[in-house]
């Protein structure tokens, strides 16, 4: 597994300096939680044709796209200066149906598809009967969580932190997709702390989502 690479911001010229310091270290702390509907059509019909499970395929792709966005792998270092990886390694869930708990798990990062999609489905295959809230060791700093709630198609959905300052790494989760009149969609809930992106910020995160799925 290659080592990402960790870029300070400068904040003489970093356009969210203030804004940063602002929901960090202000009165406002607050977190950005959007739900939106996705059309999933598409890349349903491209991972039957390719014999791809539906979460590996969706997450190596959701992952992917996180990496080509700062603003999404913003974190600080070890003096608290703000700056932003060259990448985010996944962490998921695996679900248990014996006991319906459930156990973290992360993947490693790749800029190929095959590669990433092939670790995700090994890491699963590997942990998928180990207990526990965290079954695999030496999960890295830069990293963000993506688990499903395949049970529901929910309306709205904010796993808020009530302990202090909003989480900077991206917290994903999707629901069940259902159909209507030929097409497929499904709730998709992105939540992060609103030092790290405002409303637009989200918005091309969404945007460059779904034709990522258009075009899979």
């Amino acid at each position: 597994m290659k080592q990402a690479t960790f870029t300070l911001y400068d904040r003489t010229t970093w356009p969210r300096s203030s804004h940063f310091d602002y929901y960090t270290r202000g009165f406002v702390k607050s977190v950005n939680s959007m739900t939106v509907r996705l059309d999933v059509s598409h890349f349903l019909t491209a991972v039957k044709e390719r014999n791809l499970k539906f979460f590996p395929a969706f997450a190596a792709l959701t992952g992917q796209l996180i990496a080509a966005l700062p603003e999404m792998c913003t974190n600080v270092d070890k003096d608290g200066n703000p700056g932003y990886f060259s990448y985010l390694h996944p962490n998921f869930t695996i679900f248990h149906e014996d006991d319906k708990t459930f156990s973290d798990c992360w993947s490693a990062f790749d800029d190929d598809f095959d590669t990433f999609y092939g670790n995700l489905l090994q890491d699963t295959e590997t942990y998928k009967n180990q207990k526990g809230i965290k079954v695999k060791e030496g999960q890295p700093m830069n990293f963000f969580c993506i688990s499903c709630v395949p049970w529901l198609d929910y309306a709205a959905y904010c796993p808020v932190n009530y302990g202090g300052s909003p989480n900077l790494f991206p917290i994903i989760t999707f629901g069940k997709y259902t159909e209507e009149n030929g097409r497929y969609t499904m709730p998709f809930t992105l939540t992060i702390s609103h030092a790290c992106m405002d409303g637009y910020h989200l918005s091309v995160f969404f945007n460059s989502l779904q034709e990522k799925l258009n075009q899979f």
